[in-house]
């Protein structure tokens, strides 16, 4: 024990700094996924695997795709950003903010109003072999999911402010949607309609975002007035260019989640349902085990390069991509010998069959294969974006996702839903190899331009 406090005591203050950030993040990530698990629970014994659930994760899944890229394209051009802005004066960061929030609004009403009208021809050319039960259910969930693409794009930009101050209890906020969903089953007895679904949804979206601008105007020291788009802020030259180049990345990765719903849903026989809850569980691990990890890396990390110390930020990035991938490995292992002990424990209830627990197992196993990847590839990720190379990341994501809907096509045909699982893990061994090959390569350039 003593030995390991020395060594712990040895360590760099900046990689203190990383395994701090990260343990408060797997702290709030616990919680809320724990919240996560108990809703899911709720979920499958209130509906099973259903029409219901497949309208669900359908409506979920594309209609949120284009929020989520934007958020993941602007956080990862955003946090340096506001790392920097940090050490503005008052008046040009809270010029900054206040401009960043009125772009946000102005986009987030355009595109909840375009995902509310253009919906019916979403269900029409994407909806696959849905059932009209499954169609009519989408129809109906899209109201709250339409309204909840603005505060998808308010809660991303909250999150990037506090992340940017290495402040992580945005983490726990993200079970907020699911603990309403909860409350909203739970107060329903009985009612198997999508409306505890929808209005569980569409408040948790609404608190998550108003809590989230409160911390986050706190943690700016209070800066406030009313959003105002403008490009008068000198940030914006530099950031209009990254996020441009980001965003064509992230579209293409963005289309993995609908590309797994739009194949789910031309195999038929509910494996939305079955792809969702499988996709779920997976989702506690990663979030708990490689998310806690990448969230707290990325300002730290642009710190030190703004400090001009690359070489010292790619060493860091190497050794906690190496560790990372260990974990991940270790993970595979224990995941695939109980998962369905975790599918039985947490699901197996109500409307959910011992069928349908052994269905979502097997789909699970093959969707652990990614862990070794995703975990080690995170932190590469993060000193990329640190570095601002962004142009190398767009084509990167873009190889990731070719290789992916090559997979599906060939595999999902043949192995059902868990070959679409084994394409996203295929798809996460590239993206690991690139970035490597990446990092060893320009990790310690000076650099800071997009590349």
């Amino acid at each position: 024990m003593k030995q390991l406090r020395t060594r712990l005591n040895r360590l760099h203050p900046d990689h203190k700094r990383i395994a701090q950030g990260a343990m408060r993040v797997a702290f709030f990530l616990l919680i809320g996924k724990m919240a996560g698990a108990i809703k899911e629970i709720a979920v499958a014994h209130r509906y099973g695997v259903s029409d219901i659930v497949d309208a669900y994760q359908f409506t979920l899944t594309m209609a949120n795709w284009l929020p989520v890229t934007m958020v993941g394209a602007f956080s990862i051009v955003l946090i340096p950003a506001l790392v920097k802005v940090r050490y503005a004066g008052q008046p040009d960061r809270a010029r900054f903010i206040r401009e960043l929030q009125g772009w946000i609004v102005v986009l987030g009403v355009l595109l909840s109003v375009v995902t509310y009208y253009f919906w019916p021809q979403v269900l029409q050319y994407m909806g696959g072999n849905l059932s009209s039960q499954t169609r009519q259910a989408s129809t109906e969930l899209i109201n709250a999911f339409a309204p909840a693409v603005l505060l998808t794009l308010i809660i991303g930009l909250c999150t990037a402010r506090l992340r940017a101050h290495e402040r992580h209890i945005n983490n726990l906020l993200d079970s907020i949607p699911a603990l309403m969903i909860l409350l909203a089953i739970l107060i329903t007895p009985g009612n198997t309609s999508v409306y505890p679904l929808l209005w569980g949804t569409l408040l948790g979206y609404l608190v998550q975002a108003v809590w989230l601008s409160a911390l986050a105007r706190k943690a700016d020291g209070g800066n406030g007035g009313w959003p105002r788009p403008g490009l008068q802020s000198a940030q914006w030259p530099m950031l209009l260019s990254a996020a441009g180049i980001m965003l064509v990345g992230q579209i293409a990765m963005s289309f993995v989640g609908p590309l797994d719903q739009m194949t789910a849903a031309r195999l038929g026989d509910n494996a939305n349902a079955t792809l969702g809850y499988a996709t779920r569980l997976l989702s506690l691990v990663i979030g708990i085990g490689a998310a806690s990890v990448g969230r707290a890396a990325l300002p730290v990390l642009a710190d030190v390069q703004s400090r001009g110390n690359p070489a010292q930020a790619r060493s860091m990035a190497l050794k906690w991509s190496a560790l990372m991938l260990l974990v991940g490995i270790v993970a595979v292992m224990v995941g695939w010998l109980l998962a369905p002990w975790m599918v039985k424990l947490l699901f197996e209830n109500g409307a959910f069959t011992p069928e349908d627990t052994q269905k979502v197992a097997s789909v699970l196993r093959w969707g652990l294969l990614q862990l070794p990847f995703y975990f080690g590839v995170l932190i590469l990720v993060q000193l990329m974006a640190s570095q601002n190379r962004y142009k190398l990341m767009a084509i990167i994501a873009i190889a990731n996702f070719a290789l992916k809907a090559g997979m599906n096509l060939i595999l999902a045909p043949v192995m059902g839903a868990e070959g679409i699982m084994l394409a996203t893990s295929l798809m996460y061994l590239l993206s690991y190899l690139c970035y490597f090959f990446a990092v060893l390569k320009y990790g310690v350039a000076t650099k800071t331009s997009s590349t």
